[in-house]
């Protein structure tokens, strides 16, 4: 069944259409919002562990600001729209890790130039090794993007009324549901049914957000299933099983608080294992299509010096790739510069050239580490949106293989269970690496979501990519402060600057918290390795069984969707599924219908329009909320829930669910014949 995202794509404003993009205006509008974007997804993450994706707000936004102004055009928008979101993944990638370093007590406030230098730096890495990425997985790859198309259908709907009339309906419908699920709490967002069975809990959850509806629509069945499987694996098989031989966490005050305990600390962790494996797989697997890029690179240089701008189309011309190369060999010296002055300053009392030595492994273990996470980060991007970006279990990932390769190197001269100090400095170094990472990985896959929206409206990627480094420079300066100023007003985690202060206002940060207590634990050598190989194990046997199924087989599946699948809440997957449910009946009956292949061309992009909306919809309220959850430090200031409600708030998120569904089925499956003119 083919996808219209399948098919060779046709730019909104074609290659030979030139129109003007990095002005003053978007250049200014830019970088503000990608500073207001940045500062608002910061505190989200510290308050809550969850981001919500900049692209769609900031389109919308640039649209209604460019409007004001006599000359303004999509591409403009879609500048803007482009440095606001790296901004927002950079605040984001920050916020998932760096407060651990607080909380483990390396730091006692965030040090500006070792954070700012870290932040841009990542942030850098990640757009260069977007550059043959973008080739290898937006032009010559299958991916869908889910984000990035909506985004595009946004920029598009502001130059048509018709197309805009789809997006606004959906779009409006996937805010007031999350305006009533966030903000006044009337429907819960999830239902759980759960409950013990002899020694262990059995149950499911299903989600509703439509977000993932949309993007699960977008990226159709076959990937939404492949994520399930994992989920599947993980809460319905891995969880019971554990708490039938090891028992229920003795803290768990329920059947669904004992399953996301084990799944949390232990099944989790398989997922982890799996990711590497599956990484370092995908990897390996793009080796051809990224030589292709780097070599289709390559001869478009060589066709500019030769026979001019006219032999390259403008809407493939990325940043050359010998710019790509140098800039990232430039990266090298003060990656290793910053690793060396973190290393000399801290606990350590080791000779200059050892110091200089594990810099150097350091370095390239960022670097290598960093592709790595690029790609995991940029596949699942495209697979399923910049939402379910594994960014966390990229972390993850890097925590644990930057702390073996430490412990491998350093256990002669240092004892780390021992030497209390010296496991700090360790723990602290191996979380600066991991956030350099982490910034490069989330970048990279956000990257690509934006240049698939530019192929899609027609954008010069090297234009885009230029301001992608403007919004990672923008946001690199500023968070420092905002950060600080958040610890100092609020405390992060069980960490409370001063006397006095209310712990119950502190920022949880829960990822991080989950950072900092994962790199204690492994130079504490607590951690539960059984569980690391167990998913690596699962991963290879997902691998082989591929291989040996037949093409189509629906055995094939992507390991690093199914790793994401055990590794997310199971509230991701369940909404992801819907939506991939919903567009394999509703391309199904489109299908047997009798009407034209106009018609239903016409009908499939009315609910490719659809998804956009609720995708729309709820991230413009996400980023809405955040405003007022932030000026009363509450996520409690909106809620409203009449009594006789208060019990069934999530029977009625399931039925609001439904009932959008079936409209949603309704637009993406029922023709809607054009009226008969009569001619006089």
């Amino acid at each position: 069944m083919k996808q219209i995202a399948d098919q060779k794509i046709e730019p909104y404003i074609p290659a030979s259409t030139s129109l003007p993009e990095i002005t003053l205006k978007a250049f200014i509008l830019g970088i503000i919002l990608s500073i207001l974007m940045a500062a608002a997804n910061a505190y989200l993450v510290l308050k809550v562990g969850l981001s919500v994706s900049a692209c769609i707000p900031a389109a919308i936004i640039s649209m209604a600001v460019l409007k004001m102004f006599r000359n303004s055009n999509i591409l403009e928008n879609n500048i803007v729209q482009t440095a606001a979101s790296a901004g927002e993944v950079i605040a984001c990638a920050l916020a998932l890790i760096i407060p651990a370093l607080i909380m483990i007590g390396y730091w006692n406030s965030f040090h500006y130039v070792i954070m700012t230098s870290i932040a841009a730096m990542g942030g850098l890495l990640g757009v260069l090794l977007s550059v043959p990425l973008r080739r290898a997985m937006v032009v010559e790859g299958k991916l869908k993007f889910p984000e990035g198309v909506a985004t595009a259908e946004v920029l598009k709907a502001g130059d048509e009324s018709a197309a805009a009339k789809g997006i606004l309906f959906a779009g409006l419908a996937a805010a007031v549901v999350k305006f009533s699920q966030t903000g006044f709490q009337i429907f819960a967002d999830s239902i759980h049914m759960w409950g013990r069975i002899g020694n262990t809990v059995v149950g499911g959850t299903a989600g509703f957000s439509f977000a993932m509806i949309g993007a699960g629509y977008v990226v159709g069945l076959q990937v939404t299933a492949a994520m399930f499987t994992g989920a599947i694996f993980a809460w319905f098989l891995g969880v019971p099983l554990y708490g039938a031989i090891f028992g229920l966490p003795l803290d768990a005050t329920d059947a669904y608080s004992a399953a996301g305990g084990i799944w949390n600390s232990k099944i989790r962790i398989i997922g982890v294992g799996m990711m590497v494996f599956g990484g370092v797989w995908t990897m390996i697997e793009l080796i051809p299509p990224v030589r292709r890029a780097i070599s289709s690179s390559l001869d478009a240089i060589r066709k500019l010096k030769t026979q001019g701008k006219d032999t390259v189309f403008r809407t493939d011309m990325d940043i050359p790739i010998t710019y790509v190369g140098l800039g990232a060999l430039f990266l090298i010296l003060p990656i290793y510069f910053t690793l060396e002055s973190i290393f000399s300053a801290s606990s350590f009392q080791f000779a200059t050239l050892l110091i200089m030595g594990v810099s150097i492994v350091a370095t390239l273990l960022a670097f290598i580490l960093s592709a790595l996470g690029s790609v995991i980060s940029s596949y699942m991007c495209g697979l399923l949106g910049t939402t379910s970006n594994p960014v966390s279990g990229i972390l993850i990932m890097a925590i644990i293989i930057i702390s073996f390769v430490f412990m491998l190197l350093l256990s002669p001269f240092v004892s780390f269970s021992a030497d209390a100090d010296a496991a700090l400095s360790a723990a602290g170094i191996t979380i600066l690496i991991a956030t350099l990472i982490g910034c490069a990985a989330y970048i990279a896959g956000d990257n690509l979501q934006d240049l698939k929206s530019g192929q899609l409206v027609g954008a010069t990627p090297w234009k885009q990519q230029v301001m992608l480094i403007v919004g990672v420079l923008a946001s690199a300066i500023i968070l420092a402060p905002i950060f600080q100023l958040l610890f100092e007003a609020y405390g992060i985690g069980d960490v409370l600057p001063r006397e006095g202060m209310d712990p119950a206002q502190a920022l949880s940060a829960p990822k991080a918290a989950l950072m900092a207590a994962l790199s204690q634990a492994i130079f504490a050598q607590s951690m539960d390795w059984t569980m690391v190989t167990i998913g690596m194990g699962l991963g290879l046997l997902i691998v082989m069984i591929g291989k040996f199924s037949k093409e189509g087989s629906p055995w094939r599946l992507p390991v690093l969707a199914v790793a994401v699948g055990v590794y997310m809440p199971l509230e991701i997957p369940s909404a992801l599924l819907f939506g991939g449910l919903l567009s394999y009946f509703s391309l199904k009956s489109l299908n047997k219908s009798k009407a034209s292949a106009k018609e239903k061309a016409m009908t499939e992009r009315r609910g490719i329009l659809f998804a956009s909306g609720l995708i729309a919809g709820e991230a413009m309220v996400g980023i809405l909320l955040a405003i007022p959850f932030v000026a009363y430090q509450s996520t409690n200031v909106f809620r409203f829930v009449p009594e006789a409600f208060a019990d069934h708030t999530d029977v009625l998120g399931l039925i609001v669910t439904l009932g959008v569904l079936y409209w949603f089925y309704q637009v993406a499956s029922k023709v809607k014949k054009a009226p008969h003119r009569a001619h006089p």
